[in-house]
């Protein structure tokens, strides 16, 4: 994986599309706690508290992986892995708020950067010592040396990277389907595969899960992206959205919905609905790279020959970024503990122990990428290659928590069934603009 030499107007990340709306900061939940400096009395010998949401399948089995190499590279440190289950970090984030209103903060907590540390202002402890001593400026790719930084300073260390504009399919159903993937150059010729599996196979045309509802604000912004177009997608999230941009991605998203996900899909969530391909009970899911992750540690299926991977019709050329990072409270409880494990989560031992589990790829530049197998390093290549790096819209990079939080309500109230284009394409616009 190489450095990003594309500059900032490429990589779609530059400071006026993330820090709109920061006079409004969303520290709902947090004013009570004081920011600031380190802080804090702990020092080498107390156990770090690490908050992380990955409860369930690829995510415990990557940060079982993480917190073994910790103890391995760290045997005088103590480690607390303390995971808190929940969709899209819901869960996690509602924890990690209390804690700090409470002045009760861990050593770190597993987050996103760019605008979702918006949430956090005036409550995070500088890394700069860390980033400094460690060389991550000169490792990390170029996006996450700008998206970790706030108030010119530091304040989270970034894990791996995380690709949204993935489909993924089930090879046998795809085959008895008779459908040509890699044709699939389109939003338009993705629901006309969703039609051809209908028909042709008794297979679920398109898993979803929606017992959550930002598995649709995710694929409303993939079918954004592919029915549009970079720049459109970059002005909407700019809060310059164009009307009929945003109300053709959703017209796209309601056909997917209404007539090619499975009767159930409004009480499943992403396990059940990533396990429906495994299973061979549907042809396609939209999801994080993440799922790869999932179907790495599913028994006797390979990639390739059991599963396979498309970039979402429309967004080829395009790598939709997401970062998983660690982020430092101020007035930390354990603060020599804290920046040591904050020191380890950028280090290439970290970052292959993580990653080849949860189906992402190091931030770093100079990591093999021998032991993650040929997905991933396909993934690691699309990185290096893309033309553009937009950020994602559910998980933190395009707009701060309190948009997003908007957003998901606008999908909530107007998009879950009956699925009503007018009222979900005004309240999309009126979110990003405020």
């Amino acid at each position: 994986m190489s450095r990003d030499n594309s500059g900032d107007s490429e990589s779609g990340l530059t400071r006026r599309h993330y820090v709109a709306g920061a006079g409004s900061l969303a520290t709902v939940g947090i004013a009570g706690c004081s920011g600031g400096g380190d802080g804090g009395d702990g020092g080498s010998g107390d156990a770090v508290e690490a908050l992380h949401g990955w409860t369930g399948g690829d995510g415990a089995a990557a940060a079982e992986a993480l917190e073994e190499a910790f103890n391995e590279a760290h045997p005088d440190t103590d480690l607390n892995m303390n995971a808190i289950g929940g969709g899209g970090n819901q869960n996690l984030d509602a924890v990690v708020a209390n804690r700090l209103q409470s002045d009760d903060p861990p050593g770190s907590f597993a987050g996103w950067p760019g605008p979702n540390l918006q949430r956090y202002e005036g409550v995070l402890g500088s890394v700069d010592d860390v980033w400094e001593e460690n060389g991550f400026e000169d490792a990390m790719v170029d996006e996450a040396v700008e998206l970790h930084q706030q108030g010119g300073s530091y304040r989270a260390v970034p894990l791996g990277s995380h690709r949204l504009n993935c489909l993924f399919y089930n090879v046998s159903v795809v085959e008895d389907a008779g459908i040509d993937v890699e044709s699939l150059n389109s939003t338009a010729a993705l629901i006309d595969a969703l039609e051809t599996v209908s028909s042709e196979t008794d297979a679920i045309p398109m898993t979803h899960g929606m017992s959550g509802t930002w598995t649709t604000t995710q694929l409303w912004g993939a079918v954004m992206l592919g029915e549009n177009g970079y720049q459109p997608y970059m002005d909407f999230l700019a809060g310059d959205g164009d009307e009929a941009a945003v109300r053709a991605a959703f017209e796209r998203t309601a056909e997917i919905l209404e007539n090619h996900i499975s009767e159930d899909a409004s009480s499943i969530g992403l396990t059940d609905s990533n396990q429906n391909i495994i299973n061979g009970e549907a042809a396609f899911i939209h999801q994080g790279n993440w799922a790869a992750g999932a179907f790495r540690n599913a028994e006797d299926f390979e990639y390739e020959d059991d599963w396979g991977f498309k970039t979402f019709p429309g967004t080829e050329g395009m790598y939709t970024l997401h970062f998983d990072s660690f982020i430092y409270p101020a007035n930390n409880p354990t603060p020599e503990a804290s920046k040591t494990w904050e020191a380890f989560v950028g280090s290439p031992e970290a970052q292959i122990a993580f990653n080849q589990f949860k189906g992402s790829i190091p931030t770093r530049t100079d990591v093999s990428m021998d032991e993650f197998g040929p997905y991933l390093q396909e993934t690691a290549e699309d990185f290096a290659n893309a033309e553009y790096r937009p950020p994602n819209l559910q998980h933190g990079l395009g707009v701060p928590s309190e948009t997003m939080t908007q957003l998901n309500e606008v999908i909530s109230s107007e998009f879950t069934g009956p699925y009503n284009v007018d009222a979900a394409t005004t309240g999309f616009l009126d979110a990003v603009s405020n």
